[in-house]
């Protein structure tokens, strides 16, 4: 029932927008980096390399967050010595929520200020996967430890005077799937799929953006969400032999260079015309109207309240939020 109400919201002008937007001229900017520090999470392959290699052209040093550290290692001084910029390596697995805390408290302590945040490591799982710490494993990687990141870095964020933060996000939050009672999917465990627990956790990373920019308003630290497009990557690979060849295969061949992902993540964190522009999710470069279940508002509050129990975090960690001109609003009334 829950989902007819949301597929009740659904309105064809929306759904057309976003099939121009998946064909569309997208933006690129010319914009430096240069001087501002980017911290980037899955950064050893598909979107999150392609995100790394565009920034260091235009001048950003790096830390690169990854879960191996000799692969990151080795880019990290390909990428130092080729583009003439600092590139460092902070280790983290993000299906241990312990792991990233330390990984926040490193990057804190290593680097007093940030200018640009990109939450992009994801996983896929076509079966129900549980962490040591008892999270469901795509919600965990895909939605929790971002959000437990980003918490975690927002002092380091506030220190510079427009940091930028960008989410990673996916169309594939369309699949839905996202029940506030039971995220880990102990109940609905025999109707688990790949598609909806992918879904829930792009969903319940979408609602805490919303969340997070209210209470960013006003600090000139602004948060977005982007879907990359429909670009070759390694997500899923855990997965069975069916469907790594099912991917390899049959997916892959399909899909655009990560390259195009990298352009537009870059437009986002560089380009001048989204100085203060927080709280929107972005089809590459175009602006886009998420689907109605990741705009419900009190679903979200849910879900932050949710997630930072879930992280260990305290709600007087965020600041205040500021309600009645939600980033949002725009979206809904579009």
């Amino acid at each position: 029932m829950k989902g007819f109400k949301y597929l009740k919201q659904y309105r064809w002008s929306d759904m057309a927008e976003m099939l121009r937007n998946g064909k569309a001229v997208q933006r690129r900017s010319e914009a430096s980096l240069s001087g501002k520090l980017a911290v980037i999470t899955g950064a050893t392959s598909g979107v999150g390399l392609a995100v790394a290699r565009r920034f260091a052209q235009s001048g950003a040093n790096l830390v690169l967050v990854c879960r191996d550290r000799s692969k990151a290692e080795v880019l990290a001084a390909s990428l130092g010595s080729g583009m003439d910029i600092k590139a460092g390596v902070v280790v983290a697995d993000f299906s241990d929520l312990a792991s990233v805390r330390r990984a926040a408290e490193e990057l804190a302590s290593s680097y007093p200020s940030i200018d640009i945040l990109v939450n992009n490591a994801g996983t896929f799982s076509t079966t129900r996967k549980l962490t040591a710490e008892g999270r469901e494993l795509v919600f965990c990687v895909d939605h929790l430890a971002s959000f437990l990141l980003t918490v975690k870095l927002l002092p380091t964020l506030l220190a510079r005077p427009r940091a930028r933060i960008l989410q990673v996000n996916s169309q594939g939050h369309r699949f839905g799937g996202l029940d506030p009672d039971d995220l880990d999917w102990t109940r609905r465990r025999l109707s688990y799929s790949g598609f909806r627990s992918y879904g829930a956790a792009k969903t319940a990373q979408l609602l805490t953006v919303w969340e997070l920019a209210d209470r960013l308003r006003g600090t000139g630290v602004t948060i977005n969400a982007v879907h990359p497009g429909a670009v070759r990557s390694h997500i899923g690979e855990d997965n069975g032999p069916l469907y790594r060849w099912y991917s390899r295969v049959l997916v892959q061949p399909g899909l655009a260079d990560p390259a195009e992902a990298g352009e537009a993540i870059h437009w986002l964190a560089a380009d001048p015309s989204l100085e203060g522009v927080s709280g929107r999710y972005f089809d590459l470069t175009m602006p886009e109207k998420p689907a109605p279940h990741a705009l419900d508002r009190e679903l979200g509050r849910a879900i932050l309240d949710s997630s930072l129990a879930l992280c260990g975090l305290l709600p007087s960690g965020l600041p205040e939020p500021d309600h009645g001109h939600g980033p949002t609003k725009e979206m809904s009334d579009a």
